[in-house]
């Protein structure tokens, strides 16, 4: 099995390529599974910087198969995204082996991510795993890799002031929003969307004091999340939610409604229309004038679109009294984090996925240290009978024979001497198999990634 990974994120690619790249691509680890014989699981991250595959591949050490896989990948996402292959390939970084082990580590910690030591990506690594399983399309070395991460995210979590700090893009945002708004306790928020980042925001809000909370959902979920998370839910149609951005301070809007996965035909255009658009927003002033009557003018509106597939119109940021910050501009005022920490996480992560690394390629290690096994029981049982031999020569003349006492002593002493012996041999052999194992996946993306940027556009 070869381990491989294509990532795209917010260091390789800005934000309005890395969106059209996503488009659609959430099925695409369903439809390599199905239709690419070789590629044994997939997991695929997909959040508001980062798209990421991960492959289990059956590859022999030519590293065919795995440019095959590779080509292939592209192409499926070139077709869901709606981007030209030669984009979608030259788009990806590949990572085999310890390269797709360390990544993902470093990913779950929150190391990679916009608010260096974010902790909402641990989530999202989870639910990556989770998604997968539900569609049958993980495997048994994707699994124990996923949770490893896990398992490492926490660890750094509790061993570095990176858990700590509190730091994520919600973070943040309700940081910048509060400068420009009324106090959180006495302010009104509203909440679109459902998901993970709306449970962070609840939290957030409320360690800031904030309680008239309002959640909106067009998937019809806001019922049940506003009961399960103690807020109260809007109405589902857009009026409904143009009357609750009336009497609001602070919209965070991230259902990534626009990014979804792709629904019936008939609501492909509906999918891609922007869950707040300036029109509504516009109509959702006039109304806060109105009901102020001849009171100051209301406080400023503060949006955050937290949603990679912008949830919110751009052309809202020109409705007068409101002001909007997507997620490139959330990233220019993210907190700076100490070096020292993330070095102390750095080393962390790098120790965990060498001890993955040792124990997934070990199985090649294993045959060597099993042959060098097998050769020193046969070179022992040799020296155990020619030993027993000599004491029964010695034991003759006095008309004795060696007991299962004797043969247990000297079989004992031999196998200690042998094993002895043996060890600087298996370190070495067990060296030169992991040494090898790793050179091979190298050299097998290495191919892999000249092919990629190989693939011929299809437009």
């Amino acid at each position: 099995m070869v381990l491989l990974s294509l990532t795209a994120s917010h260091h390789e690619l800005d934000l309005d390529a890395l969106e059209r790249l996503s488009t659609g691509s959430m099925s695409v680890g369903r439809t390599v599974v199905g239709t690419c014989r070789p590629v044994q699981g997939t997991v695929v991250i997909s959040t508001c910087n980062r798209f990421e595959l991960y492959l289990d591949v059956d590859a022999p050490l030519d590293g065919d198969t795995v440019r095959h896989a590779t080509r292939h990948v592209a192409e499926l996402v070139a077709e869901s995204s709606g981007v030209s292959t030669d984009v979608a390939a030259s788009s990806f970084t590949v990572r085999t082996g310890s390269e797709v082990t360390e990544h993902l580590f470093a990913v779950a910690a929150g190391l990679d991510s916009m608010v260096v030591g974010e902790r909402e990506i641990a989530g999202q690594v989870k639910r990556a795993l989770a998604e997968s399983r539900a569609d049958g399309t993980t495997s048994k070395t994707l699994e124990l890799l996923f949770q490893t991460a896990s398992r490492t995210s926490k660890q750094i979590g509790r061993s570095t002031a990176l858990g700590g700090a509190g730091r994520s893009l919600v973070a943040v945002g309700l940081d910048l929003a509060g400068r420009s708004m009324r106090p959180y306790p006495v302010a009104r928020a509203v909440i679109i969307g459902t998901g993970a980042y709306a449970g962070a925001t609840v939290a957030a809000l409320r360690a800031r004091g904030c309680e008239d909370i309002r959640v909106y959902s067009r998937s019809g979920r806001a019922q049940a999340f506003a009961a399960s998370h103690g807020t109260g839910a809007v109405g589902v149609d857009t009026e409904s939610l143009v009357e609750a951005l009336g009497d609001a301070d602070v919209v965070v809007s991230c259902s990534g409604a626009r990014g979804g996965r792709p629904g019936p035909a008939a609501d492909a255009e509906a999918s891609l229309a922007y869950v707040l658009d300036a029109a509504s927003v516009a109509r959702a002033r006039e109304r806060a004038a109105a009901r102020a009557g001849d009171e100051p003018e209301p406080d400023a509106l503060v949006i955050l679109d937290l949603a990679l597939h912008r949830d919110v119109e751009p052309s809202v940021a020109d409705v007068e009294g409101v002001l909007l910050y997507d997620l490139a501009s959330l990233t220019a005022h993210a907190p700076a984090t100490e070096r020292a920490v993330v070095d102390q996480a750095g080393r962390l992560v790098a120790q965990a996925a060498a001890r993955f690394e040792e124990t997934r390629l070990g199985r090649a290690a294993d045959a060597a240290v099993v042959g060098l096994l097998d050769e020193a029981e046969r070179q022992v049982a040799v020296e155990v009978a020619a030993a027993v031999e000599r004491l029964a020569g010695e034991l003759a003349p006095h008309g004795q024979e060696p007991t299962e006492s004797d043969r247990d002593e000297i079989a004992r002493a031999v196998r200690r001497r042998a094993h002895a012996a043996l060890h600087g041999r298996i370190v070495a052999a067990r060296a030169t198999a992991l040494a090898e194992a790793r050179a091979a996946e190298a050299a097998v993306v290495a191919a892999a990634e000249r092919t990629l940027r190989a693939v011929p556009a299809t437009d």
